[in-house]
């Protein structure tokens, strides 16, 4: 395996994944009446055709 390779592939994916969640969170909020409340959100992390997943939880405060 190219170590370079996989790290700049892997680097890649996880900001597509940052920036667009981020877009996605921010304009659900807008879109309601969230002001002042936490958002409890899950990342499910999966590799097709693999038994691989990883769950991330967390809280979003949009005070």
């Amino acid at each position: 395996m190219d170590e370079e390779k996989f790290n700049m592939s892997l680097r890649k994916f996880l900001k597509q994944v940052g920036v667009t969640s981020q877009r996605e969170i921010e304009q659900f909020v807008r879109s309601g009446d969230f002001s002042g409340q936490e958002l409890k959100v899950k990342m499910v992390l999966s590799a097709e055709g693999t038994d691989f997943s990883h769950t991330v939880e967390g809280k979003i405060s949009t005070q």
